[in-house]
C-alpha cells in the first residue's frame, strides 16, 4: 500500500530543492499537497513549484525572499533547510580555507539564518514544522571530510537546542540525518569511494532520495506533533548511536 500524507493547504519553502535529495522532498510534499517554495542557487526542472534564486550564506538574499512572501501575505508553515555542499574529499591540513568556509558558510550558518527569518513569522502564526537536514557524518565524523562533519554536528546541535526554545509554541524543529544516498553528490565522488559506502552499510545498499523524502513528510504531518528536538537516522543500520 503506497504511503500517503495530507498536507493539503500547506505551503513549504524548501531550500536547496533544486536537485537530489532536496528535489525528492519538493516531490513529495507536493504530491502530499503542499505548495512549495524551491529556494536554490540552481533552478532544476520541477514543475508545480515556485522558484526563488537565493543563495542562503548571503543574508541579504534570504530576508529579500522572506520579505516577498510576506508581502504576498504568505504564511509558510513548512521549513525544510537542505541546501548543503559537500566539497572535496581532501586531508583537512591540505584543504583550502576557502572551501571550508564556504562548507560551514552554507550547511550551518545558512541553516541558521534561514531559520532565523521565519521564526518570527511562526511565532505570530502559532505553529509550523521545520527540519533541517544534517548527515551521518555530523554523528560519527568521517575522515577526509572535517568541515562537513564539523557542519552537520552544528546542525544537530543547533536544533536539539532551538527546538527547547519554542517547544512550548506549536513549532517543531527535527533533523534528519541521512548516511550515503544515491545522488550525484555521492556519486561524484568515485566509483571506489561509493564502493567503500556500500560496503559499510548493514544493508549493502545506498539510501534512495525518496526515503529520506518520506521521513521528511512524516515530519511535516499532524501524526509526528509530540516530536521536537530529535534527529532521525537515515543510513540503512550504519549509524552506531
Amino acid at each position: 500500500m503506497p504511503v500517503t500524507y495530507d498536507l493539503s493547504g500547506k505551503t513549504a519553502v524548501v531550500t536547496g530543492g533544486a536537485k537530489g535529495i532536496g528535489k525528492a522532498i519538493v516531490e513529495r510534499l507536493t504530491s502530499s499537497g503542499a505548495k512549495v517554495h524551491v529556494w536554490d542557487v540552481n533552478r532544476g526542472d520541477i514543475n508545480s513549484v515556485t522558484y526563488t534564486k537565493v543563495d542562503v550564506s548571503n543574508p541579504n538574499e534570504i530576508d529579500s525572499a522572506v520579505a516577498g512572501l510576506i508581502a504576498q501575505g504568505t504564511r509558510v508553515d513548512i521549513l525544510v533547510n537542505d541546501a548543503g555542499y559537500l566539497g572535496p574529499v581532501v586531508l583537512y591540513e591540505k584543504h583550502d580555507p576557502a572551501d571550508w568556509h564556504r562548507i560551514v558558510a552554507v550547511n550551518l550558518i545558512g541553516l541558521m539564518q534561514v531559520t532565523q527569518a521565519f521564526l518570527p513569522h511562526m511565532r505570530k502564526w502559532g505553529d509550523g514544522r521545520i527540519v533541517n537536514m544534517g548527515s551521518l557524518a555530523g554523528k560519527e565524523g568521517l575522515a577526509k571530510l572535517a568541515a562537513y562533519s564539523a557542519a552537520s554536528a552544528g546542525v544537530i546541535s543547533f536544533t536539539k537546542a532551538l527546538a527547547r526554545e519554542v517547544a512550548d509554541t506549536g513549532i517543531r524543529i527535527n533533523c534528519v540525518a541521512p548516511g550515503p544516498i544515491d545522488t550525484d553528490m555521492i556519486r561524484d565522488l568515485g566509483p571506489e569511494a561509493v564502493k567503500a559506502m556500500i560496503n559499510d552499510s548493514p544493508m549493502k545498499r545506498l539510501g534512495r532520495a525518496e526515503e529520506v523524502a518520506h521521513m521528511v513528510a512524516w515530519l511535516c504531518s499532524d501524526a509526528s506533533d509530540f516530536n521536537t528536538g530529535a534527529v532521525f537516522d537515515m543510513s540503512g543500520g550504519r549509524a552506531r548511536y
